[in-house]
């Protein structure tokens, strides 16, 4: 049971996440490190956050859709094979030892932030596609699909990235695709840990509830407003995120 500052805390990790994920991706990059300094272990973290972020990125795939952005119809193959590579990456973490978590996420943390930092996802026109569309799905939904059961933190701006660098996607068409991959992954990694045993639910609804309105609002700023300033905020979230968790797990103080 948490505390009531615990629970203040695990509430607005969730809503900023979820304003986060749905403009730039990244959200687990917050939650991930908020459930584990609430106490949870490792693999309760991961399954936890798998559900709490189920709300945050069906939230944002209906506003996208309902507002033109992506239509589902044109990534039955993106899906299915999200679909496979999300099983197999979770299924994978479930094998793993606690401990080996708790020293290998920081490192992939900063991984992730670098990678987005070198990488700024700025399109505002679509390009000439760089890979066949059937292609990229099986590619990129099985690597991208396996990273978010495996681990998860980062898979939005990764989508996000790879939409406009190989399929020439605009960025807000990008970040509306990037939520349909997103959802699906989530979505079967969920199931995946459940069956395993690894949520805690009370925590999840409770995150679920804050990342709703976190993606509403942020989908809102897609869907009407330029998103160049989001980059600056999200990359801040990150580094201070990165600098907490090793200062957490490591024992680390920076």
């Amino acid at each position: 049971m948490l505390e009531p500052l615990q629970l203040v805390f695990v509430l607005f990790a969730g809503f900023s996440a979820g304003f986060v994920d749905t403009i730039a991706g990244g959200g687990g990059i917050i939650t991930v490190p908020a459930l584990l300094a609430v106490g949870l272990p490792p693999h309760l973290a991961l399954g936890t956050n798998k559900l709490q972020a189920s709300f945050g990125s069906f939230t944002a795939s209906w506003r996208y859709t309902r507002g033109g952005l992506v239509d589902p119809r044109t990534m039955v193959w993106g899906i299915a094979w999200t679909f496979v590579g999300a099983a197999l990456g979770t299924l994978a973490i479930l094998v793993i030892s606690g401990e080996f978590l708790e020293w290998v996420i920081p490192f992939l943390l900063v991984g992730v932030f670098i990678y987005v930092l070198v990488n700024p996802a700025t399109s505002e026109i679509r390009t000439q596609a760089r890979m066949k569309e059937n292609l990229f799905y099986l590619i990129f939904g099985l690597l991208i699909g396996f990273y978010d059961g495996f681990f998860g933190p980062g898979t939005g701006s990764f989508w996000t990235i790879s939409f406009i660098a190989l399929l020439g996607l605009p960025l807000k068409e990008a970040t509306g695709h990037t939520k349909i991959t997103n959802f699906t992954s989530n979505f079967v990694s969920l199931g995946v840990f459940v069956i395993g045993g690894q949520v805690v639910w009370s925590i999840g609804l409770i995150m679920g509830f804050s990342q709703v309105i976190g993606a509403w609002l942020g989908s809102h700023v897609v869907l009407n407003r330029s998103t160049k300033l989001i980059r600056g905020i999200f990359l801040t979230m990150v580094g201070l995120t990165i600098l907490n968790i090793l200062r957490q797990n490591l024992g680390i103080w920076v």
